[in-house]
């Protein structure tokens, strides 16, 4: 059978492991009209609980639904950009008519699409095409709003429009284009709660109580080993429930990390033979050296002042009080103005993750690998 740990994106829903309550709740709330803010620590599987939430039969059959990825994108036009392009590629599989329409309605961008030799459309325009981003925007919220089908439409890692320049008007551009979407509801998700809190639960902010918030932690330990139990029986083969709590609770529940190990522990479990604890560490190792060249390039290129606050959080694990004394004594650091000067550049990188008043190493395949080579 093929390996039932999924580590690239969503597959099929028996390889999903539950979030039936989330997905129920997901579904409800769309199918009853609301907009939703999903929010969590990256890695733990928002954007394939979209992509199960958008297979459920009441969802499937009635709606078009479009993930937009705009994680990559720096400015309103890459935003149009990436928008565009997720909206035409997944109309082009629901046929002609589908894909007509949305193209007759990007009027100003029409030109731009070019045909491959079956016929079907594809978006190959540079971001210069855009030459009026807000034209373009009008365009595609009309085709949201006068599609053939409700529409579903989720922004992943929406956090990012808040770096975009000009961001206050952009924020309240796209509140007031879906504030008269009438044939479109939307989730917007996000990895960086500070940011994402600040969007959505701030008065003085456009989108202050537009949504319904949903917080995903993540898969409990109990429901997670069943999951991972059956699938190595499924298989013929076993794994010891210590192992299982042992990932569980190295890496915090977080399931990117987890799938990645259960999927080269299940490759080196035999048919009829089981998944012992002394297997693990190797299993790891072999995972961080993969990437040790990578994290050597990355440990480079920080500048160094970045650098000593990310060995330094790296050391420690969890930090708070970031900017206290203890914290710039205990690791030789220049001042509590340098530290946090430091920190906001690491947190628009995404080397470090922050909850609440607490922040950590967001790759914490890079965090063992500091570790194991003595960095730290």
């Amino acid at each position: 059978m093929n390996n039932p740990f999924i580590t690239n994106g969503y597959s099929e829903p028996q390889y999903f492991c539950d979030r039936l309550r989330e997905t129920e709740m997901l579904t409800r709330l769309l199918t009853n009209e609301n907009n939703v803010a999903l929010i969590s620590p990256r890695r733990l599987g928002k954007t394939d609980l979209l992509h199960h939430c958008f297979t459920q039969p009441e969802i499937q059959k009635r709606y078009y639904t479009f993930i937009i990825d705009i994680y990559a994108t720096t400015s309103m036009r890459d935003f149009i950009n990436v928008f565009g392009k997720s909206v035409l590629d997944e109309l082009k599989s629901k046929g002609k008519r589908a894909w007509n329409l949305f193209l007759q309605t990007l009027s100003s961008l029409r030109s731009e699409i070019t045909y491959d030799g079956a016929g079907l459309p594809t978006w190959g325009m540079s971001i210069g095409a855009i030459s009026n981003p807000s034209v373009s925007l009008d365009e595609i919220f009309s085709y949201l709003n006068h599609a053939d089908k409700p529409c579903l439409v989720a922004f992943d890692e929406f956090q990012q429009i808040t770096r975009y320049p000009d961001a206050s008007n952009i924020e309240a551009a796209l509140r007031t284009y879906i504030q008269r979407c009438n044939n479109a509801h939307f989730v917007f998700s996000g990895s960086q709660r500070h940011l994402m809190g600040a969007i959505f639960t701030s008065p003085s902010r456009p989108f202050y109580q537009s949504v319904s918030i949903i917080n995903l932690p993540p898969i409990s330990l109990e429901k997670y080993t069943d999951f991972v139990m059956e699938k190595f029986e499924e298989a013929g083969k076993h794994i010891e429930k210590e192992v299982i709590e042992n990932i569980y609770e190295r890496f915090q529940g977080i399931t990117s990390y987890m799938q990645r190990i259960m999927n080269l522990l299940f490759t080196y479990t035999a048919v009829g033979s089981t998944c012992k604890m002394q297997m693990v560490d190797s299993c790891i190792y072999e995972l961080i050296d993969f990437s040790s060249d990578t994290y050597e390039s990355l440990l480079y290129q920080m500048p160094e002042k970045q650098r000593e606050v990310f060995l330094a959080i790296a050391k420690d694990d969890d930090v708070k009080n970031i900017s206290s004394s203890t914290f710039v004594r205990k690791h030789s650091l220049v001042s509590a103005s340098s530290v946090l000067s430091a920190v906001k550049g690491l947190l628009e990188k995404d080397f470090i993750t922050q909850d609440k008043n607490t922040y950590s190493v967001y790759d914490k395949f890079f965090a063992l690998w500091l570790k194991r080579k003595n960095i730290i």
